[in-house]
């Protein structure tokens, strides 16, 4: 999954891809360099980020969105916690929904419910983007994670959102500290074993940055350790902004992996 952020404000790459050309541009390498799915996001969601208007979230994601469809054979996720968002993009052919609120939103499950080919990502996160990194407490970060997501899932199957449909996300760097975060990918067999294909994102994130003491900028081979990890735990889709190295790395992970003589 390659990262694509319409956003001025996002952690790693805010206001590269605010014009729809170099938008495209970057989705168009992405696809060339071998994503499978590109996951677009209108409003950020790094710790502190502030929220932005329903029409501005639909005016920076609907124009790239309708250009790739038409365009690229690739599947689309929409990075998004608003409802009204989620409508419009499925209606203009989004084939997910990315919700860091796990469908939380007024009128989110509802509106998943309408759209019965759309697959949506349901993560964990602690409070909201705002606060969500001030002294995040857990009693028991794996048990308490597990819990709210199973819980969201069975909130998604009462509302009619069929469970083939969903896929969960831990949530790497939400509310979680670099201790949460290490403890999560060593136990991430925890998740990828609750029958739901699991999400990670870990590119370029802080929790990289500390260990490593690198800048944004330097974080990729990190980011790649991550990403071999979590695939090697299970995990069945990798959020990136590096696509080409993270397909090098995770194709050989694979071959590895389903090697048999």
């Amino acid at each position: 999954m390659g990262i694509l952020n319409i956003t001025p404000d996002s952690f790693s790459d805010g206001g590269i891809f605010l014009s729809k050309d170099n938008a495209f541009k970057q989705a168009r390498q992405m696809f060339e360099e071998g994503a499978d799915i590109i996951d677009i996001g209108g409003e950020s969601t790094r710790p502190g980020a502030q929220s932005v208007s329903i029409q501005e979230e639909l005016d920076r994601v609907i124009p790239i969105l309708s250009k790739i469809r038409t365009e690229l054979p690739i599947s689309i996720s929409i990075d998004t916690s608003k409802a009204t968002v989620m409508q419009e993009a499925m209606a203009a052919g989004a084939n997910m929904i990315n919700d860091v609120m796990a469908l939380r939103g007024e009128g989110s499950l509802a509106t998943l419910a309408a759209f019965p080919n759309v697959q949506v990502c349901l993560m964990h996160i602690q409070g909201e983007p705002r606060t969500m990194q001030i002294k995040p407490h857990y009693d028991n970060v794996i048990d308490e994670i597990k819990t709210f997501l199973l819980e969201r899932v069975e909130a998604c199957l009462q509302a009619g959102i069929n469970s083939h449909r969903l896929i969960i996300d831990p949530g790497f760097g939400f509310g979680k500290t670099v201790a949460h975060n290490l403890l999560l990918m060593q136990q991430l067999h925890i998740f990828t074993k609750l029958g739901y294909p699991v999400l990670v994102g870990l590119s370029r994130k802080s929790l990289i940055g500390k260990i490593l003491d690198k800048p944004l900028k330097k974080r990729l081979y990190g980011g790649l350790a991550l990403a071999v990890l979590a695939v090697n735990k299970g995990a069945r889709v990798i959020r990136t902004h590096d696509v080409a190295a993270t397909v090098d790395a995770l194709k050989m992970t694979s071959a590895v992996l389903q090697h048999s003589d």
